[in-house]
């Protein structure tokens, strides 16, 4: 990763843009500190899963909401 100065990029802020969209990353410096860093945006577009992916795979029970018995219950309580 390359350090450039607040001068340099003010001189020229296309140039680094453009290095960055091409996937480089800076870390910027001003008064021999760093203070920012300049990097590609992560893309987290995932494709979406289709509707009814896993159709027919299995059946959800009629008593799928019904309370579960009170043994069930106490165990996850710590009973």
């Amino acid at each position: 990763m390359q350090k450039i100065t607040v001068d340099e990029i003010q001189q020229n802020p296309l140039k680094y843009l453009n290095q960055v969209e091409a996937g480089e990353s800076f870390i910027i410096i001003q008064a021999d500190k760093e203070i920012a860093e300049l990097k590609p945006i992560q893309s987290i577009n995932k494709p979406l899963r289709p509707f009814g992916l896993c159709a027919g795979e299995f059946t959800v029970p009629d008593d799928f909401d019904a309370p579960l018995p009170e043994d069930i219950l106490n165990a996850f309580e710590g009973g």
